[in-house]
């Protein structure tokens, strides 16, 4: 049998023949991988994690997360920009913010008209959107915020005593987050104040310059964090447009006269300040005392402010021949309440002065510089300073006698005439 003829061995045969090699030589390394080194269930040479390589699901999955999170972003800064530019536009003018009721309204939207005049001058010296001087922003934040206080006082009656308390506690803590540059700048005009009621005798001191310099850098420091931090008066503000929100819902009776309105709030604010009248006379009373009779003392002040009805003009008339146009209004107080208010407003500031004067003495105690060197000028700001407050102290009791000398049911009769 003749032997098969031979094919000549050509480029495409030699690579068949390697190709086929490499597979035969694939598929044994193959059977070696699962018999020795994989387990039945995972598949060779590590499944998909192949190296160099990485899945593309995780980094996608970040990229639309912050994407979407960027989008919320802008969708929310939008929403509270909408909210705070609605809330502008229903602000109070400027002219409708007075603190007192006037002759063309109802006590009851007078009431709410004077409580949101307050929040919204409140807010825009917060995120200083007014012309007064960031320095002295926070100072007429903290004043408006007290005279919310007392109209809140003023209308327990209506308002409902646990209500109004909730309400005062709010305002109360916002107010404190604000004190610190206030606080630290009054130290600075109490120590002048008392310079310049004795220029002999402390006027040349150095330690009284030493403590001076220390208390004009606190100022600085405290004025520089309440006015440097954005984020508190904002926050601050934030809280004061809530309770806006909530004032705005009033409901008062719009039937009753201003008397029937606040005649249960100002008897209870009247009779409290009586009553602190009579604590602070004691002998054993101390400045903690006082301190709380002035709180009454100021709560009566802004009530009788309130209550301190002007009459608005005409639009369209003419002032009369024989008069000169003031303001180009005629304005009709009461005397009775405007001379209870100017009363009650000179005797808190008698009171503060005191309370003032207590608080730079336990600076003066505390101050290293004057218990080690100079102890001599230590000596005569103390005594300084304790003859001013018994000064004061006589005259706060003298005047509360005659403020608070009628009963309080009387003297609520007399307002309401």
């Amino acid at each position: 049998m003749p032997a098969p003829a031979r094919i000549p061995f050509g480029r495409d045969q030699h690579m068949l023949a390697e190709s086929g090699q490499a597979m035969i030589t694939d598929r044994t390394a193959i059977r070696r991988r699962l018999a020795v080194r994989r387990t039945a269930h995972r598949p060779p040479w590590g499944g998909g994690k192949a190296r160099g390589h990485r899945s593309i699901v995780a980094p996608l999955g970040g990229a639309v997360a912050a994407t979407v999170a960027v989008g919320l972003g802008l969708v929310v800064a939008r929403a509270l920009e909408r909210e705070r530019r609605a809330a502008r536009a229903a602000r109070l003018p400027p002219q409708a913010r007075r603190f007192g009721l006037r002759s063309d309204e109802t006590p009851a939207s007078g009431c709410r008209r004077i409580a949101l005049g307050q929040l919204d001058l409140a807010i825009e010296l917060l995120r200083g959107e007014s012309s007064v001087p960031p320095e002295e922003a926070v100072h007429e934040t903290r004043k408006a915020l007290k005279r919310l206080r007392a109209l809140m006082r003023l209308l327990e009656g209506e308002l409902g005593a646990k209500r109004a308390r909730r309400e005062r506690a709010v305002l109360r803590d916002a107010a404190a987050r604000l004190a610190g540059a206030r606080d630290a700048e009054v130290m600075v005009s109490t120590l002048d104040a008392l310079v310049e009621r004795h220029p002999r005798k402390l006027g040349r001191g150095r330690g009284v310059a030493e403590l001076r310099e220390d208390l004009e850098r606190e100022r600085l420091r405290a004025s520089a964090h309440t006015l440097g931090d954005a984020l508190t008066r904002e926050q601050v503000a934030e809280e004061l447009a809530r309770v806006r929100a909530r004032v705005a819902k009033w409901k008062l009776p719009a039937e009753r006269s201003a008397a029937r309105l606040t005649g249960v709030g100002l008897e209870r604010i009247y009779r409290a300040g009586r009553r602190g009248r009579r604590r602070a006379g004691r002998r054993n009373a101390g400045p903690r005392m006082l301190h709380k009779w002035r709180k009454h003392v100021k709560d009566l002040r802004y009530g009788a402010e309130v209550l301190d009805v002007r009459e608005q003009p005409k639009t369209g008339a003419e002032p009369s021949s024989g008069r000169r146009r003031r303001s180009g209004r005629t304005v009709k107080r009461s005397k009775r309440i405007a001379k209870v208010a100017r009363r009650a407003d000179r005797l808190g500031e008698m009171l503060g002065e005191e309370h003032d004067l207590m608080l730079l003495a336990e600076r003066v105690r505390a101050h290293e510089s004057l218990k080690r060197a100079r102890k001599r000028t230590r000596r005569r700001l103390l005594r300084a300073i304790a003859r001013r407050r018994a000064r004061l102290r006589r005259r706060a009791l003298r005047e509360g006698e005659r403020l608070y000398a009628p009963r309080p049911r009387r003297f609520v009769r007399k307002m309401r005439a």
